[in-house]
């Protein structure tokens, strides 16, 4: 599969950007454990063309974890034109348009998933992106419609075809929806099937396992697969994937020493990012997934969530055995 002159394997798998997750240290390590291409958090366009330090800070990233993508989502013309410069500036592999996120603080806004209501504005958006991105590859990510009764998909799929749009990654859910119920499937594959619909289509929602994303090409026919949830702690999921997808085999479970290190990687990536408070802070939303399935791994969270510095952290992790986890009570 190509995005535009990207070379990705047959079957890519692809990190989704989610928010206060896909960090510069998160990215690296999915890039590391098989994901074929990654992308920032969603970013402001209005914080974006202000400068904003934490805006410009998402971006950053280290040159292992490429192909990356920058994605940004805003409500104005003007803000997203300029907002695709700065992101260019900053020398993404791909610059991805948010039109899904459905939380009611960037809708309001007009951005996000709002664009699925007003189509127009939906592609004056995207065509500004395209003209401010003249070099690189611009995809989109958004959702089936706002409700049952928007469905356009397919219509919506021509029309950034036409405006220029690289490739389209689709989260197989309706805004009203959010993260509830089943993913569609079924969408997706009337959509490979659209007569005139050449870019590349990649799947996104409740791929949770190898199983899984191997049943979401079978059954749908897309180019590739967009792993959001399922990666969170768990960023095996991409090797696992991959060799599940080439052999039809699945890998072991990684061990118990294998995921303790991988989580102190990442809370040292994450320091060396973000500075050590900020850096501690933000891994404590990831030792849950991390240590899911550890005996006792609710004792051993707690515990870690105790430390404010990243070296006691560490200390824990690394000399953890299984049956010294009673010490934690």
């Amino acid at each position: 599969m190509n995005i535009d002159d990207i070379t990705l394997p047959k079957k890519p798998l692809f990190l989704a950007p989610m928010e206060d997750v896909t960090d510069s240290p998160f990215r690296q390590i999915c890039r590391e454990k098989g994901a074929d291409i990654v992308f920032t958090e969603f970013i402001s366009s209005e914080a974006l063309i202000r400068d904003s330090e934490i805006a410009l800070h998402k971006m950053s990233f280290d040159e292992s974890e490429r192909p990356f993508g920058v994605q940004i989502f805003g409500g104005r013309e003007e803000a997203m034109h300029g907002a695709a410069k700065v992101a260019l500036n900053n020398n993404p592999d791909v610059v991805d348009i948010n039109f899904g996120c459905p939380v009611y603080k960037v809708v309001n806004k007009g951005a996000g998933a709002a664009c699925l209501k007003d189509l127009d504005m939906m592609e004056r958006m995207a065509g500004t992106v395209v003209d401010a991105v003249t070099d690189r590859p611009v995809t989109v990510k958004t959702r089936l419609g706002w409700d049952d009764d928007t469905i356009k998909i397919q219509e919506v799929a021509l029309m950034l075809q036409k405006l220029g749009v690289k490739a389209l990654t689709i989260h197989a859910r309706t805004r009203c929806q959010k993260y509830k119920g089943d993913a569609r499937w079924e969408w997706l594959k009337k959509l490979k099937n659209t007569p005139g619909l050449e870019i590349p289509i990649i799947g996104n929602g409740d791929v949770t396992s190898p199983e899984l994303a191997k049943k979401m090409f079978d059954e749908t026919g897309v180019d590739g697969v967009m792993i959001g949830r399922g990666a969170i702690g768990n960023p095996w999921i991409f090797e696992q994937s991959r060799h599940y997808l080439e052999t039809g085999e699945l890998l072991p479970e990684p061990t118990l020493e294998e995921k303790l290190n991988v989580c102190a990687e990442q809370l040292r990536k994450s320091v060396v990012h973000q500075g050590e408070k900020y850096g501690v802070v933000i891994m404590k939303k990831h030792y849950g997934q991390y240590l899911k399935g550890i005996y006792n791994g609710k004792k051993l969270r707690m515990e870690l969530m105790k430390h404010d510095t990243m070296d006691p952290i560490l200390e824990i992790l690394l000399n953890f055995k299984e049956e010294d986890t009673f010490a934690l009570a």
